[in-house]
């Protein structure tokens, strides 16, 4: 099911350069490029993202997020294990090196993001106490 939905979102993004309609209409989506750690399997995984506002070209994050559910998502473990991926951003492809940020900065990103889009606040609220979501810095390699 999050797969066709997944693949419904990817085909909408490419067809449009990088914008998507229903929930994430007006959002900035990208798609990330990655190799799972166990399968060693490609796979894409549409994601909204913030850019770093002194960087916004070079430095961008993402949100492990996936929708306030108990556990990491798998695109998460990929990324932090390869320390590198491909981003798809409007109609640029290109290459990231990937870094986990933590601590007041993590949260100082995190709150930004809670701020700008009130459903990652609802995640945080269902993940409290059971893992905070992981931020992940991707700076164009």
């Amino acid at each position: 099911m999050a797969d066709d939905w997944n693949t419904q979102i990817i085909t909408e993004f490419r067809e449009n350069e990088g914008r998507v309609g229903g929930p994430f209409e007006g959002a900035p989506m990208l798609l990330l490029h990655h190799r799972g750690r166990k399968t060693g399997r490609e796979a894409v995984t549409p994601t909204m993202y913030m850019p770093d506002e002194q960087k916004p070209g070079d430095l961008i994050y993402v949100f492990a997020s996936k929708a306030g559910a108990p556990t990491n998502p798998d695109w998460y473990y990929n990324l932090v294990t390869a320390g590198a991926a491909t981003v798809e951003r409007g109609t640029e492809t290109y290459p990231v090196s990937v870094s986990e940020v933590t601590g007041a900065e993590r949260d100082r990103i995190y709150a930004e993001q809670a701020g700008r889009y009130p459903g990652f606040a609802e995640y945080e609220e269902k993940t409290r106490g059971i893992r905070t979501i992981p931020v992940l810095a991707l700076r164009r390699a």
